[in-house]
């Protein structure tokens, strides 16, 4: 079971509640019954990343839209609905009826629909006449957002409701925690459901994760216990039914580790998700209308944003998301390369083509040729593809470069790398912090926070005036900082913190890392997330079958365990410059 892709089976469930909630036929030519899909925000985040307009549109779908938007009534077509159970969707669920907008109606909640939620439609359908129009109502049990075969996230929309700053605030109230952490749980048991398994939970002792463990072992045991309409048994469970394994669902705190989310990083993915706008799989990047310098005085040529979706589709990108930049940028160049060696093949055959003459030797290299150009011109869609995805990542990897170069990133990577390992420094942090041109405020501010966290002891006062003016003169608030040293000290009383040891690794220039060098440095992460056993001793265990009595550091880890498969999830996905923000808000306050 757990070789099938978190992808596979969200896009799965998707495709059959298009199909209405029926399996979709395979290998069939028959045209499909056209529908319009209405969605609100939370669905649309949940659809985007798994299906393209195009799947969309050959599963009969032509036209979706927002639920909340103005929309025409389509008498004769049926509408397949995908929103969350909230009073205002059912409400204007209730006003469509009224309005009788399509010719029947699909009803899919996103998570369980409420009793009372569900007898106000009912109340509307039947004031509206409009009974027999509503042909199916279920709920899909799909509250999380798949953006890989091995990573969801829990939420999109709202996602400052269960942010860290939201969960670590110090006035918040009780009954706050409480929905925060039910909006969590609700999220975490869509997901086993859509997995088809009942996990095994650990998790440690004393913090958020151990509520959110407690909740979600009640929620599944309720479930189960009600054998008739449990989830986790017959048709429902999925491919989890002929599975003797179960998962082992492993809940950690963010307050565990604080500094890997300030670390600037080394490889494609992360540094597309630190330095650009990327989004839901979709990546965003400034370009330039023209290469030509505006006039003097003249106001500044406007720059376009031009938007690229990064998936599992783009061999590229699946290739080399997790390799160090300068890798990347060399395969960029390879696949150049080889598709202009390409190009120059179908020329020169084209050429060879137009040859005139009746020599025999003409018309004998004619005929040769003949078949290779028709093989030629066949992969031509092959070869536009190609160039395609050697434009989009040409574009972003200029961009990132782009971002390395005008703020030193490499200088931030290597002494971070060494600050974390416990290495030898070869420069003064103050001399980095007070250089006007490494980086911007934001990066010193990083750098100087994961120095203060990862320190044995904290710098003396006369130190830490030394740095915050440094700090201040470069442009930097002091709020992160203030609620650094407040969760420092908390968490030196509460337990121990992080452990940045020294991985035996020496951090080499960015530029200059060759690629037997890397899988050491992905391992120098790695061992700060790895449990010893006295450490596991201290987790809380929960069977909820039992009656009662970083990412691309841990991809390639977890690759380099074969037989294992491991599916990372997170509340929230923020990239550094989101995370300080939220950091300088709880130092405010």
């Amino acid at each position: 079971m757990y070789y099938i892709s978190m992808m596979f089976l969200s896009s799965a469930a998707l495709k059959r509640m298009l199909n209405f909630n029926a399996p979709p036929l395979k290998n069939t030519t028959a045209e499909p019954v056209w529908k319009v899909l209405i969605y609100d925000r939370f669905g649309q985040d949940i659809i985007s990343p798994l299906l393209s307009v195009k799947e969309l549109r050959d599963m009969g779908i032509t036209l979706h839209l927002l639920l909340h938007s103005d929309r025409d009534p389509i008498p004769d077509v049926p509408a397949i609905y995908f929103v969350m159970p909230t009073e205002e969707n059912t409400d204007r669920i209730c006003q469509d009826l009224r309005n009788q907008l399509y010719e029947s109606y699909y009803l899919n909640f996103i998570s369980a629909i409420s009793r009372s939620k569900l007898e106000d439609i009912a109340s509307a359908a039947l004031a509206a006449n409009a009974v027999n129009q509503v042909t199916k109502v279920f709920d899909q049990y799909l509250n999380f957002i798949t953006l890989e075969d091995d990573m969801f996230i829990l939420c999109n929309q709202n996602k400052e409701h269960i942010s860290y700053h939201a969960i670590n605030k110090p006035d918040i109230m009780d009954t706050d925690m409480e929905a925060i952490m039910d909006t969590i749980v609700d999220s975490l048991f869509c997901f086993f459901v859509t997995l088809g398994a009942v996990p095994i939970i650990r998790c440690p002792r004393g913090n958020a994760a151990e509520m959110v463990a407690v909740k979600l072992d009640k929620k599944l045991r309720e479930n189960l216990r009600d054998a008739r309409n449990s989830l986790f048994t017959g048709d429902t469970m999925g491919t989890g039914q002929f599975s003797f394994q179960r998962p082992l669902f492993v809940l950690a705190d963010r307050n565990l580790d604080l500094a890997t989310p300030l670390h600037h990083t080394w490889t494609y993915q992360a540094l597309i998700h630190d330095v650009l706008d990327f989004h839901l799989n979709r990546v965003s990047v400034e370009e330039s209308q023209g290469s030509e310098a505006s006039p003097a005085g003249a106001r500044p040529k406007k720059k376009n944003k031009k938007s690229y979706d990064l998936t599992g589709a783009d061999k590229f990108w699946q290739k080399h998301k997790g390799s160090p930049f300068p890798e990347v940028a060399e395969a960029v160049q390879e696949e150049l390369d080889t598709y202009r060696a390409q190009e120059d093949e179908v020329k020169h055959l084209k050429s060879i083509m137009g040859l005139e003459g009746e020599d025999d030797g003409a018309i004998s290299m004619l005929s040769d040729n003949t078949a290779k150009l028709t093989s030629a011109v066949s992969s031509l869609p092959e070869l536009l593809e190609k160039k395609r995805l050697i434009d989009l990542h040409t574009n972003v990897a200029t961009a990132v470069l782009d971002h390395i170069k005008s703020r030193k990133l490499d200088v931030y990577f290597e002494y971070e790398e060494k600050l974390m390992s416990k290495s030898t420094l070869d420069k003064s942090l103050l001399d980095i912090i007070s250089d006007p041109d490494a980086g911007t405020a934001e990066d010193k501010m990083r750098l100087f926070l994961i120095y203060y966290i990862t320190s044995q002891q904290p710098p003396s006062e006369a130190d830490l005036e030394q740095y915050k003016k440094a700090l201040v003169d470069a442009g930097c608030g002091l709020s992160s900082l203030n609620y650094i040293k407040q969760w420092k000290a908390f968490t030196k009383m509460a337990a121990t913190p992080a452990n940045y040891g020294s991985s035996g690794v020496k951090p080499m220039g960015l530029f200059s890392r060759v690629m037997n060098t890397g899988s050491q440095f992905v391992m120098e992460g790695v061992k700060n997330l790895v449990l010893k056993q006295h450490e596991t001793d201290d987790y809380r265990y929960f069977d909820p079958k039992m009656l009662r009595g970083k990412y691309q550091n841990l991809v390639d880890y977890t690759k380099a365990r074969q037989g294992k498969r491991v599916l990372y999830g997170c509340s929230e996905l923020f990239n550094a410059g989101q995370f300080m923000k939220q950091l300088s808000q709880l130092g405010q306050k």
